[in-house]
């Protein structure tokens, strides 16, 4: 069984290094794919994100092409299990929110949010390597497995706890700054498409989102046109690349 969870996740960061994210991201999925095949695996299970749901920005938009990838080697390799993850944020993972604002409280502040009405998924370390274990059980072949994640969270809700559980009050002793959405991001996340169907599964806190099937998307096309952009290295050619096969990928206008 492969467990695909290596990617460059860091919305502004690959937003401002397309090239290398995609080659990441998608290519190396498609990698492991190939391999996976050759080898005659049972199960290759790849960790996507919720940013990958209409994605505004080029980390989630390679991460859909990579869903979709998984989904076409499905289709042609019914006898090798590809299946997928969608995860929310991770608490305490790299890049995680809380890491951040504890750092900053350390350091005397100030917390920096980006927007006072953006929200996020939450799930904990526990809870996202028991989903990864579940769905080696649950995925059939080109479904997405999700785990029950509650309400999105106002991230200022959580800098206002943090500030309080650490003795300390907000405008007196620690400010809150605002600093609005980097490139790329968005408000809220979602964590199912408009086409997908949900499914229940053996377990009560696992969801299946089942795909249309989309026999129309051909993914050699993708590689290839996005390989083609990538070697112009323009990136509003590549996100137009992206665009041209995932549309509902919106780029975010640059300020």
């Amino acid at each position: 069984i492969v467990f695909h969870a290596a990617a460059y996740k860091h919305v502004p960061i690959v937003e401002m290094n397309p090239l290398i994210g995609i080659e990441n991201n998608v290519f190396s999925t498609q990698s492991i794919c190939e391999v996976s095949k050759e080898l005659k695996l049972s199960k290759v299970i790849l960790i996507s994100t919720d940013k990958a749901v209409r994605p505004t920005n080029i980390m989630g938009a390679s991460k859909r092409v990579c869903e979709i990838l998984v989904q076409n080697y499905s289709k042609k390799y019914p006898h090798i299990i590809f299946s997928m993850v969608r995860f929310g944020n991770v608490i305490g993972s790299s890049g995680s929110v809380i890491t951040i604002f504890r750092n900053q409280i350390a350091g005397g502040g100030p917390i920096t949010v980006t927007d006072p009405n953006v929200t996020r998924y939450f799930m904990t370390v526990e809870e996202a390597v028991g989903l990864v274990l579940q769905s080696a059980i649950e995925g059939h072949g080109g479904d997405i497995l999700v785990l029950d994640m509650g309400n999105p969270v106002k991230i200022i809700d959580i800098a206002r706890q943090m500030i309080a559980m650490s003795g300390l009050r907000e405008g007196t002793d620690i400010d809150i700054e605002f600093t609005g959405l980097q490139a790329g991001e968005k408000l809220f996340e979602e964590v199912q498409h408009l086409s997908e169907t949900l499914e229940v599964t053996q377990h009560p806190c696992v969801m299946r989102l089942v795909a249309p099937n989309d026999s129309q998307i051909n993914m050699s096309q993708i590689s290839q046109d996005l390989k083609s952009a990538m070697i112009n290295t323009n990136v509003a050619v590549i996100k137009g690349a992206i665009q041209k096969h995932i549309p509902e990928y919106t780029p975010s206008v640059e300020v």
